[in-house]
This record gives structure tokens, sequence and C-alpha cells, in this order.
């Protein structure tokens, strides 16, 4: 079964970008030197990775256990391991809490 991005699920169900929901696992990394779209890799920065979404989207996501959000931008591509739809850089992650389970259930919205 192919995993359909919250962009082309958008255009599908006509509803704003910002409207469709996206729920699942994510994990944080820090370490690398470039990433996908060329940039230099910042661990501290409010960046992601997703397989699919255009570089530069904007997404707020939210931590389903605490509730804590932050927004980020994705630049890179992944996660690589199954079952898993996002990955957050390090300062991401902790600023949702998620760095010390290391994984965790979250939600994203695609922001304008």
């Amino acid at each position: 079964m192919k995993l359909v991005s919250s962009a082309v699920l958008a255009a599908i169900l006509f509803v704003s970008p910002a409207q469709a929901l996206t729920t699942g696992w994510a994990s944080y990394y820090k370490s690398g030197r470039l990433t996908a779209n060329g940039e230099r890799f910042n661990p501290m920065g409010f960046t992601a990775a997703h397989r699919g979404l255009p570089f530069g989207t904007k997404l707020k996501v939210t931590n389903l256990r605490n509730g804590r959000s932050v927004i980020v931008r994705v630049n890179d591509r992944g996660p690589f391991i199954r079952g898993r739809i996002l990955d957050l850089s390090l300062g991401a992650a902790k600023a949702i809490g998620l760095t010390a389970s290391g994984i965790g259930k979250i939600s994203f919205t695609i922001v304008i």
C-alpha cells in the first residue's frame, strides 16, 4: 500500500493543506553534513525529513503524548525506517519533548 502525502490528500479531498492532518510515528536525528536539498544540516534547527513533501514546506508538528507543538521546515528526505512518517532535527525533537523516548506518536499539518 502506497502512502499519500498530506498535500496530495488535501488536493484529492478538496480541502486546504492546513486542514489535512497526518498522524503517525516520528523519530529524530542529530548527525549529518548535508541535507537532501543541499543545505548544511543544523542539528539544533527546526527542520524535518519527509519522504515526499516539497522542500520548504512548513509543518506544525504536535507530540500527541504531551500536546507540545513546533513549526518545522522540510529540508531532507526520510525517514527510512518502516512505520515512521517524519524525522525531526534534534532541536525540533527537544522542543516537543521527543528526545527522552527517541520515537513518539505525532500529528502534523501543513502550515501556509
